[in-house]
């Protein structure tokens, strides 16, 4: 069983997500840390928790969820896994970084892709992969049907989901992510988003607003 921490960091307020396994050994999803404080206290905590970093995931390659990509890959091994369809927005993080003036380490080149339907296999426990593009090309979400958990990265917030309008997204393809792949997973699914609060898919299907459940729903 999954114990999953979670770190709010950087400018932009992300959740880091570390998800610790029964032998301390964790996968660290999206580590977002910026400051050199939050770059520390990540570090302590591994270090004070007797962690084995196995696994480093993306849900998806804005900045603010790679930050500290390379910090993962120097200091603990991992290789960094993602979907293809985002390395262009990988490949475009420091000319975004510069338009933010927020300069930082270049992530390392992706190990390998992962694809949908792939299982993320940590001990005993394992996440599923769901591509949930929209508000990236190769967004992508991790899921334990076992813990009844989502992390959905920027795709679905509480009473909310993520931008579309960046380069690659697409809000027509994003409502159609959320509709027929987190929708589609049972109601009391927690969900883990890259910013703000939790959630769960029963809530958000009576309760979002940007992408009801049905879409002929008025929330006026």
């Amino acid at each position: 069983m999954f114990e999953i921490r979670y770190f709010t960091v950087n400018p932009f307020e992300e959740n880091t997500y570390v998800l610790i396994n029964e032998q301390k050994q964790c996968i660290i999803i999206d580590p977002g840390f910026y400051y050199q404080n939050e770059r520390d206290e990540f570090l302590q905590f591994i270090r004070e928790n007797g962690l084995t970093v196995a696994r480093l995931l993306n849900t998806h390659c804005h900045l603010d969820h790679i930050f500290s990509n390379a910090l993962v890959v120097k200091t603990f091994g991992p290789g960094l896994e993602m979907h293809q369809k985002d390395q262009v927005v990988l490949d475009r993080s420091q000319q975004s970084a510069s338009m933010y003036n927020l300069p930082f380490e270049p992530s390392p080149m992706p190990k390998s892709y992962l694809e949908e339907g792939d299982k993320v296999k940590l001990g005993d426990d394992e996440l599923e992969v769901i591509l949930t593009p929209g508000h990236s090309p190769g967004s992508i979400s991790f899921y334990s049907a076992k813990q009844g958990f989502v992390i959905a990265g920027d795709v679905l917030f509480k009473q909310s989901v993520g931008r579309s309008d960046f380069p690659g997204g697409n809000f027509e393809t994003l409502a159609r992510s959320i509709r027929q792949k987190l929708y589609k997973l049972p109601d009391d699914t927690i969900v883990y988003p890259g910013h703000g609060p939790s959630t769960t898919i029963g809530f958000e299907k009576l309760h979002n607003p940007f992408v009801p459940e049905d879409p002929t729903a008025n929330f006026a």
